[in-house]
């Protein structure tokens, strides 16, 4: 795929605007997103991610295409789970409603800067070594085996960084609205707000260690990569206080991402093998008989364990709720 310098930079400058627009908008005016406001800002996040998509099939052909809607729907799942942890995040350090938007708008804004840094050393890591795909595909079955054993297990301790931060600057212990530092008795101290963004924007980091690696199984394009993660971070905010409690009602949710996992780390090592270079392997040379997984059957994957996943969570919830008024 061919992409020149000029669609990349325009790429970037399109989804920055639309992220900084967000940040000032709401910046004015802090508050807790209704569903309709919310539920219409996704509609058309979901919009755009669907007209880029088309834009790809027109004018590279259907497989790129089917590629960025894999990754697409890959990062979006796995955003989803994200979500959990945001919760648990909000929760701990107490973040009022209304501003909670806000944090979350900026801890994207921050995690797609440090993905933009993980995609460009995974798309050098594979140009220059193919036997990459390996350490990938190992370390998502890994994360798929992990995922089921710690279910129900997710409570995040604070990152480093983080860490670092709250002992070696002075803070507030108040709020300032959404600012991220505030003048008290002539000191400049920064907020707990601060506290927010940069636990987020972590975070999501260490989640970008299982969504980089997954959507380098699905496709080796960089700016497939990119704007696949750059259209699922731009919902994550609004499906945050879209779907509510629909997350607790996900029971099945962490089991059907490790499957999802699994299948694109056995795909990653699928395709390790069918271009093998490591000279202690077959002599250095492809395994003739590793299949490649197409790219039509990836995306049908990814769409089936998805729906399974949630019509067998809500199901489970809808008997759960039934037995318990019973």
């Amino acid at each position: 795929m061919d992409v020149p310098v000029w669609l990349w930079v325009g790429t970037v400058v399109l989804t920055t605007t639309l992220l900084l627009v967000d940040v000032l908008v709401i910046g004015r005016r802090p508050h807790e997103p209704s569903t309709a406001e919310s539920a219409r800002h996704l509609a058309g996040f979901v919009g755009l991610a669907v007209l880029f998509g088309l834009g790809v099939w027109y004018f590279s052909g259907g497989d790129y295409a089917g590629q960025f809607f894999a990754g697409w729907l890959t990062e979006y799942s796995l955003s989803v789970d994200n979500l959990f942890v945001f919760l648990l995040i909000m929760a701990r350090l107490h973040v009022p409603r209304q501003f909670q938007a806000t944090a979350l708008l900026i801890g994207i804004v921050i995690a797609l800067v440090l993905r933009g840094v993980f995609i460009a050393l995974g798309a050098a890591a594979i140009d220059q070594f193919s036997w990459v795909f390996y350490l990938f595909g190992l370390f998502l079955v890994y994360t798929a085996v992990k995922l089921v054993l710690d279910h129900g297990e997710e409570d995040p301790a604070e990152p480093a960084p983080v860490r670092w931060v709250r002992t070696h600057l002075p803070f507030s212990d108040h709020y300032d609205g959404v600012k991220l530092s505030t003048r008290v008795d002539g000191r400049r101290l920064g907020t707990p707000m601060l506290i927010v963004v940069l636990t987020l924007g972590m975070t999501d980091l260490l989640f970008a260690l299982d969504s980089i690696p997954a959507i380098y199984g699905l496709t080796s394009e960089a700016y497939l990569v990119f704007a696949a993660n750059v259209f699922a971070l731009m919902g994550l905010r609004q499906l945050y206080f879209l779907i509510g409690d629909l997350l607790e009602r996900l029971v099945y949710l962490s089991y059907g991402l490790s499957v999802l996992l699994a299948f694109i780390g056995v795909k990653l090592v699928l395709h390790a093998m069918h271009t093998n270079e490591l000279p202690f392997l077959n002599g250095g040379e492809p395994i003739s008989w590793a299949p490649e997984v197409p790219t039509w059957l990836s995306l049908v994957a990814i769409v089936v364990i998805l729906g399974v996943t949630t019509v067998a969570s809500l199901l489970k919830d809808a008997k759960d709720r039934v037995d318990a008024a019973g």
